[in-house]
This record gives structure tokens, sequence and C-alpha cells, in this order.
């Protein structure tokens, strides 16, 4: 093993789980505690000098909290010409150096202390709306109106000032430093954290504000693309390792081969956060469009370039949980296409081997609560009387019920096909795989539901699962759902193993982007739409009834 090799693989083994938010996590201070603790047992005769070394370590832990806030302080209020490097350094290190708490003590103290100041708003609109419109009988011409113009002009240029937040110049500031950019994924990270803890209005405003900022600052033209090949630097190959978000990397011939012939993998940098991809895409080079990811990842030799047709973007991976939200895939993708357009200009199609991360959550909360409902109104109705209960949905067709009734044997037991399917589902060991009758009987069913779930299912108008939203709002069709495309355990865990190929062709890419925005309308072939088409057939009808 060369020495570029053996970089790369002692890296990705000795590097942390999260290194990007470790430093910034409760788990360091769960760590200190731990740490305490096994040094109060070492002395446990001495409980009152502990106490007493504690009552300190907790002032001093206050003393470090209210020197880090004044140093926020001076970043904000000092002159634009005072605030220098060494002022924004001594504001990065004592952030670090803070508990996680006291993290979430001062991001509450910036979104609430160093909000916008709403009486001054208020004030300057009753001087607005005190005004004549300009245009109105009430004013006469010539100079008169320039000045009364000028007051209009005066009053919005104050207004607009005042709707800014104070703290717009602790990020305006921040974002001159040269690890201000890194920093504040960092800060909008933590504040994420915090809001899953629960709805604070303030600093759901702060983090609305600040993803602003960095969409602005993180716009295309602000971004490198770059290729990364085996050539590149081993601390650079080691992040794609460790970031790799949807097939993790198993090794370093996996390593290679993603980055050798047949196989391209794109990311895009910015020199603020030197040396480190903010988001890369992985792609296949192919003859078809892959059904499967294992054919994508082992098959082995891939084909000559020159035969390609096909672009196959299988994994696109985000590094910076600070920029959730932030849509750098859309331009990823976009820009991708572009360059192997003009790279190789046989390539004519462009698609992904995506995952549903959310079709089984969906599928066993619905086969759950239905199940459920049945017994709860009346267990001994038929079948046929139990479809005129109000919220009552069997999800299975006549003979997928009847197929899966007969094939599950001992596997799973129930009292209806919905039942069955859910008691074959729920266990983590996927037995059902094993066998060959229930996967024919499973197949139909899964599929329809997918598709169902993939086309219909939707959330403020927009596809329910997360990968498929990401997609269509970024221009691209539901093409085709692959039977048994991921048999690895995260695969069948999210989807039963199910795959979906979203196409992306180019010069409809902008229409069905607006069409997802403006309607939810999700562009799909016939392939896919079979599946769920009585459905759709008779939803037309009532609509034109």
């Amino acid at each position: 093993m060369n020495k570029k090799a053996l970089a790369i693989l002692m890296r990705a083994r000795m590097r942390p789980n999260h290194l990007t938010n470790f430093a910034l996590s409760p788990i360091s201070n769960e760590l200190n505690q731990i740490l305490s603790n096994s040094h109060g047992n070492r002395s446990g005769e001495n409980g009152e000098h502990h106490a007493m070394e504690h009552g300190k370590e907790t002032l001093n832990h206050q003393r470090s909290f209210e020197v880090v806030r004044e140093s926020m302080h001076s970043v904000i209020s000092m002159n634009k010409t005072e605030v220098g490097d060494s002022v924004l350094n001594e504001f990065l290190e004592g952030y670090c150096s803070l508990s996680f708490e006291n993290r979430r003590k001062l991001l509450l103290t910036l979104a609430k202390e160093y909000d916008l100041n709403r009486a001054q708003v208020r004030e300057l609109i009753k001087q607005y709306l005190g005004l004549q419109p300009p245009g109105s009988e009430a004013q006469s011409g010539g100079v008169a109106d320039e000045g009364f113009l000028s007051t209009f002009y005066r009053i919005e240029r104050n207004l607009r000032h005042s709707l800014k937040p104070v703290y717009e110049t602790l990020f305006e500031r921040l974002n001159t430093h040269p690890e201000g950019l890194k920093f504040l994924t960092i800060i909008r990270a933590d504040i994420l954290s915090i809001l899953t803890e629960g709805n604070i209005a303030s600093l759901r405003a702060l983090d609305s504000y600040l993803k602003e900022k960095l969409t602005t600052w993180l716009s295309p033209a602000a971004l490198e693309l770059h290729q990364i090949t085996w050539d590149d630097p081993a601390s650079l190959l080691e992040k794609i390792v460790f970031y790799e978000a949807v097939h993790p990397i198993s090794n370093l011939i996996d390593l290679k081969r993603r980055l050798g012939v047949g196989r391209r993998c794109f990311g895009y940098f910015h020199s603020a956060i030197p040396r480190e991809p903010l988001i890369f895409i992985e792609v296949a080079l192919l003859k078809n469009i892959a059904e499967t990811i294992q054919e994508v990842l082992w098959d082995n030799p891939p084909i000559a370039e020159s035969e390609a047709t096909c672009a196959l973007f299988y994994s696109i991976s985000s590094t910076q949980p600070g920029l959730a939200g932030i849509n750098l895939g859309k331009f990823l993708i976009k820009r991708v296409i572009t360059l192997v357009k003009i790279d190789m200009p046989h390539i004519s199609v462009f698609a992904t081997l995506s995952p549903i991360p959310g079709f089984m959550q969906w599928l066993l909360s619905k086969l759950a609560s239905q199940s459920k409902l049945a017994k709860a109104e009346d267990i001994s109705l038929s079948p046929a009387d139990r479809s005129g209960l109000t919220f009552y949905e069997n999800i299975l067709e006549p003979e997928e019920e009847r197929a899966l009734i007969d094939s599950s044997g001992d596997l799973a037991s129930g009292k209806s096909g919905m039942e069955i399917m859910l008691n074959l589902l729920t266990p983590t060991t996927h037995e059902w795989t094993n066998s060959d009758k229930l996967l024919s009987a499973l197949k139909p069913p899964l599929m329809r539901l997918c598709a169902r779930y993939l086309l219909q299912e939707k959330k403020r108008g927009k596809a329910l699962d997360s990968v498929a939203n990401f997609h269509l709002q970024n221009g691209a069709m539901v093409q085709r759902i692959n039977w048994m495309a991921d048999q690895s355990e995260k695969g069948l865990n999210q989807s039963a193993g199910i795959m979906v190929n979203y196409v992306y062709r180019p010069e409809n890419i902008e229409e069905y982007a607006q069409l997802y925005f403006s309607k939810g309308h999700i562009h799909s072939s016939y392939d896919v739409k079979r599946y769920i088409q009585p459905v759709l057939e008779n939803e037309s009808k009532d609509s034109l009834l």
C-alpha cells in the first residue's frame, strides 16, 4: 500500500463520527461531566473540597460566558475601522471554548437583544403613513414636488435600515474574516440543533436571516466547480470518504473505482473554506440507466467511456450541516450536466439512481393506523362493509391481499392482508427477502404504494419524500421505480430495497421546476403512472362531474 492510500485509510478510521460539530455538541459537556465525576470518585472523602472546586468551575464557566458575550458585543458595536482580525479572533476562539449550553445561551441573547428596534420601526411607519402619497391632488408641481419626494426617500431609507436586525453587523463582519464563513456555518449548525429542541420564534428569525446571508455569499458565482480525482491530496480524498452520506465507501479499492475510468466526482468549493467541498456529486458513465446500485458500485470492469450514453448521478452529499436548506445541489447538478455535455457530446441521458428514504416510515405508519382503525371501528364488518367507514382505507387490492395471505406461512400472522404485511415488514431481520414466494407476493403492492408515495403523498403541496422534493424542485421527472435495487440493510430499512430513477432533460428542467414550484405538479413517465393509473382516472372523472 502506498503512502497516500495509507494516509487516507488511517485518517478515515481515526476521524470522529461528526468532526465538524464535535467541539460544538452536548457530547463535549457530557464528556467533561464524566471526567469531573471520575476525579470526584477518586477522592470521595474530600466531598466538601470537590463541592468548592465545582463551584469555582461553575463560576469560571460563567465568567467565560460573560467574556465571550462582551467580545461579541465589541464586534457588533465597534466602529467599522476598529474591527480587526484580533477582535474577530477573540470572539471565534471564545465561542468555540464555550459549552453547548452556554452557546445556546449566547445565541438566544444574540437573537433577542440584538434584534431590530421595533419602536423605531413603528415611529417611522407612523411618519410614512402621515404623508400624502406622491401624485395626490394635495401636492403642487415643480420644486415643491421634489422636496416632498425627498421626504419619502429619507423615511423609506431610514425604514429599510431600521428593519435590519443589529446582529446583521456580526454576520457581515465575521464574513470578512478568513475563517469567518466556515465559522458562520458552525453557528448555524448550532442554531438548527437548538431549534430541534423547541421552536423559539426569535431564534427561528435569526436562523432565517443567517440562511439568507449564507445563500447570498454562496451564490454560484462565488463557487468553484472542481473534478475530484485520485491525484488530489490525501486530505481531500479522506473528506470524500468521511462525508459520503448515501453509499458509504467501504475501502480504498471502492474509493479508487469511484474516481477512476467510467466514473466522475465533482465538488463545489469556496475560497473561504479551502480544501473542503461544500457538496459533491458522484457520476457513473453507463450505456443505459441503471436499475440497481449494485451494478453501479461493483460491476467490473466499467464500459469504455466512448460507449456511454448515460450520465447517472448516484450519490450527492453535503458536507456542512450549517448549510442545510441551502440548495447548492441544484446549481451543482446543472453545472455538471453542462460540463459533461461539453466534454462528452455522446452523453444524451442525465439521470439519477436515488434512494427513497421516507417510504417505509410512511408505509408502516399507514399500515399500523389502518389496521388499528379497522379493529377499533368494527372488526366484525366484512371488507366490503369496512370500505364505507369514514377514515378506513384498505390500501391493498383484493388480489394483493389474497396473495399475501397465501404466501405468509409461518413468517407472519394477521387477520387481514395489511396486518400480515405490517408484521412482515416491521422486523429489521428482513426475512421476507429470503422467500421467493413472499418476494413475488410483496412486489405488486410495494411497487404500487411506492408510486403512490412518490406522486401523490404531499406536504404543503410538495412531495413528502425529501429526496423526491430535492430532485423535483431542481426540474427532474420521475422516470422509473426499481424493485430490489438496494439490498443493503439501509436500503431495505428505508424503502424495502426500492430505488427510483429521476431524469433531467436539459430542455425541460426550467419548465418542470416552475410547474412543481407553482402548482406542485410532478412529471412522471407512463411506466410509473401505470401503477396508480386507475386512481388517477377516477380522480379525473370526479373533477369533470
